[in-house]
């Protein structure tokens, strides 16, 4: 049985971290003994028996931020659990992970290394190390997480870029473009009047709806952005009162549905 020192004297932290543990070991005792000592040092922990349950544990919750696992565990050794995690996490989660080995081979730490865990502890494991540790991680996520959601506002900030420079080009268009009475002119014949009112870009949106396309395929038909499209089609309804794409569609079908749509 490995032995974790558990005669120590553990001091109780007031402070809480706001990751959680995933605790991994097919020993009971060590995994009992190592929450004990992480939860009295701030830590919030999930306990795991097996590498099945590490998943289930993992997917179910979005706070499980840092993996302490053991390597050697039948059916799926820590290696293969933290490349299992790594696929559930994909590029919308991070975590870092800490292995455990009571053997200190060269070549598995070397593969542990490789795929992506950032420390490793050889039993019987030194807490205090094991906390240092632990703490050098979660700094280590904080900075991961800030540049993960960078990441996700600069990709906001380059989707509205491209929305406003597709609006001011339809602006342009508008200043520059045909006179009414012909923007009016559908592939099927005259437009409804209602539709006068908008600019040579909405009324393309507008009769690509018609035609049942979905905003990816009007995004990709136009050139622009999803989101760039979801705004023309909600500007589309507000400027034509209408409430619905449905509605829309009907407003463009041929005269005999149009008719029912426009008369009211």
């Amino acid at each position: 049985m490995v032995s974790f020192g558990l005669g120590m004297e553990w001091h109780v932290n007031k402070f809480t971290s706001a990751v959680k543990v995933l605790v991994v070991d097919d020993q009971p005792l060590i995994v009992e003994e190592l929450c004990e000592f992480l939860e009295s040092s701030g830590y919030r922990c999930v306990p795991c028996e097996s590498s099945k349950q590490a998943i289930e544990r993992f997917s179910e919750d979005a706070t499980i931020g840092l993996v302490l696992c053991d390597l050697h565990m039948p059916d799926m050794d820590g290696i293969e659990l933290v490349q299992a995690l790594q696929r559930l996490a994909g590029k919308q989660r991070v975590f870092e992970a800490i292995m455990l080995t009571g053997r200190a081979d060269k070549q598995d730490v070397i593969k542990a290394l490789r795929a992506g865990i950032a420390d490793y502890y050889q039993k019987p494991v030194n807490l205090d190390e094991l906390l240092e540790g632990l703490q050098r991680q979660e700094v280590v996520l904080q900075e991961r997480h800030k540049t993960l959601q960078l990441g996700h506002l600069n990709q906001k900030l380059q989707d509205l870029s491209s929305s406003i420079d597709d609006l001011y080009q339809d602006l342009d268009k508008v200043r520059r473009g045909p006179a009414p009475s012909e923007q009016m002119q559908g592939e099927g014949g005259e437009m409804p009047a209602i539709f006068a009112q908008l600019s040579p870009r909405q009324l393309d949106v507008a009769r690509l709806v018609g035609k049942g396309q979905t905003n990816y395929q009007i995004a990709c038909e136009l050139g622009i952005t999803e989101n760039t499209v979801k705004l023309y089609v909600s500007q589309v309804l507000r400027l034509t009162h209408m409430h619905n794409r449905t509605q829309l569609a009907l407003a463009l079908s041929p005269s005999s549905a149009r008719q029912r749509v426009t008369a009211h």
